[in-house]
């Protein structure tokens, strides 16, 4: 199987994630996104389905820690945070949303549309295909919502999205979850290039996985995961460290505003709703302005 093909099978999982988390009582839940179950079919639909039951739902989350322990949690973790990113965005005024790799995230049906505010998903191809289909589904593609598929080692970004009707002079909310590590760093650059033009007031959130343990040189407790997605599947590909991150994205215009981890995902997501889930320590999230 090509290593495009495995990078696709990978956006499936992050919304099963997200719509077994609804059948939680509203105190508990880390993330709110009603619209996840609707863009899930099959096998999916059916496994985050059976998370209605305690018991169920409690094998499942036993399953995913035995194939990558803390990968549950830090999906609630970082789609709550991002959300939370979104929310804020939309409210202060956001002239539209890029979701660089989007899989099947529903933040721009959730947050942008609502708002009237125009939001573009770009993705690999296989993976912007099977969302058209899910939307189609679940009802149609949105009117605001474009879909674009790309292949982000290869892509101009700049002009696919101008060719799709996307102002580059428009404060906008980038949000690039769950696909640094999965790029060459040439290309985590090309995107940055791209970024580079972005127009000053615009925001940037990334995750990253931290440099050493794609290395090989530390396991921060997920060695399983780097047998699977570095070593067995040879997907993950680059990380950064987070005394980097400012120097790394300062060239192309932007200031890191914040870098968060899993202790603060801890203190503001999980303590609150008395959840004590395991956390990956390799992935990290950053905020950025556009300052230049």
């Amino acid at each position: 199987m090509a290593a495009t093909s495995k990078t696709a099978q990978t956006a499936l999982g992050p919304m099963i994630v997200a719509a077994a988390e609804q059948y939680l009582p509203a105190k508990e839940r880390i993330v709110d996104d009603a619209k996840a179950a609707s863009l899930l079919s099959g096998a999916g639909k059916m496994y985050a389905g059976l998370c209605r039951f305690k018991p169920l739902s409690a094998a499942l989350y036993a399953i995913s820690e035995a194939k990558g322990p803390g990968v549950w949690g830090s999906i609630l973790a970082r789609k709550r945070f991002i959300d939370d990113v979104a929310a804020k965005a939309v409210a202060e005024g956001i002239g539209a949303i890029v979701i660089l790799g989007a899989g099947f995230d529903t933040r721009g049906i959730r947050f942008a549309l609502p708002a009237g505010v125009p939001s573009f998903e770009i993705d690999l191809p296989e993976n912007i295909a099977d969302k058209r289909t899910a939307l189609e589904r679940a009802g149609g593609v949105p009117a605001g919502l474009t879909l674009l598929p790309v292949d982000f080692e290869t892509v101009d970004l700049g002009k696919v999205l101008t060719d799709a009707g996307y102002d580059a002079a428009a404060p906008t909310l980038f949000v690039w979850e769950g696909v640094t590590q999965y790029l060459s760093e040439p290309a985590v650059r090309k995107t940055m290039d791209f970024l580079a033009k972005a127009a000053p007031g615009s925001r940037l959130v990334f995750t990253y996985v931290l440099k050493d343990f794609i290395a090989g040189s530390a396991m921060h407790g997920a060695r399983r995961i780097y047998r699977n997605m570095v070593e067995g599947a040879r997907i993950w590909h680059f990380g950064m460290a987070p005394d980097e991150i400012d120097s790394f994205i300062a060239p192309y215009g932007w200031r890191e505003v914040e870098d968060v981890g899993a202790a603060d995902h801890r203190r503001r997501y999980f303590t609150p709703t008395g959840r004590d889930l395991n956390i990956l320590e390799i992935e990290r999230i950053v905020v950025a302005d556009k300052i230049g």
